[in-house]
């Protein structure tokens, strides 16, 4: 054989070879991240009838911001050389700080025109399971999207229990600083979908009948550490 030819093909197996070589972040990874958070309910309706008769409702809530937690598991895989997919659960058992939602009513009694009820809500056990594309950066960077699907439990009207699910999107980088071991950073927002209550109140001669259409949705930035097994 020609030593040309010779020598361009074990060229090419060479460098087959070398691009055949999984990246630093191919495989399973674990990792916990600490951070902060901000949940903003959002109110889309409320109905109130008394006696048959309807009453005009207003709602109104505040941001609750807390600490904020997550441990993950999940694999990414090379598809391309430089770009990785991933896919991953992670959940967090931090339970946030109530929020402060009021609810007002307006009625024609004589002596109280207008009456307001204060209620809290709060965020917990929230979920999240996810793809991740991804592209290296250097040998020891990653650069990261997520796109998934989410839940978690909120209290609404201090006592109602509720499962929101709904989506999730998030950036992030990790960086290996050790052998395995990576820190990383992200942000994420999740938006859940819409929930109703409904309530009752017909003894005492009065008939009370009410609903309150409530959503959800959150952001939160974290950094922590995993490990790359």
């Amino acid at each position: 054989m020609n030593k040309k030819v010779l020598f361009i093909v074990l060229s090419t197996i060479i460098t087959g070879s070398a691009f055949a070589q999984p990246s630093k972040f191919q495989g399973a990874f674990g990792q916990i991240g600490l951070g902060y958070e901000s949940v903003d309910p959002s109110h889309a309706s409320s109905t109130l009838s008394v006696n048959g008769r309807n009453i005009p409702v207003t709602t109104s809530a505040n941001n609750a911001n807390s600490f904020f937690g997550t441990a993950s598991l999940g694999w990414y895989q090379d598809i391309a050389k430089g770009f990785l997919l991933g896919i991953g659960a992670e959940y967090s058992p931090v339970t946030g700080s109530k929020g402060k939602m009021s609810v007002s009513t307006v009625t024609r009694l004589p002596s109280q025109l207008y009456s307001t009820n204060d209620y809290t809500y709060q965020k917990k056990n929230s979920y999240n399971i996810f793809v991740s594309p991804a592209m290296t950066i250097g040998t020891d960077g990653l650069v990261y999207a997520k796109i998934g699907y989410t839940g978690a439990q909120a209290t609404i009207y201090n006592s109602e229990n509720l499962n929101f699910t709904g989506y999730s999107l998030g950036l992030g980088y990790k960086q290996f600083f050790s052998s395995g071991w990576y820190g990383f950073a992200e942000a994420n927002y999740a938006g859940y979908g819409k929930k109703t209550v409904y309530a009752n109140d017909p003894p005492g001669g009065t008939n009370i009948s009410a609903s309150g259409t409530n959503g959800l949705s959150n952001y939160n930035v974290l950094v922590g550490v995993g490990y790359k097994f």
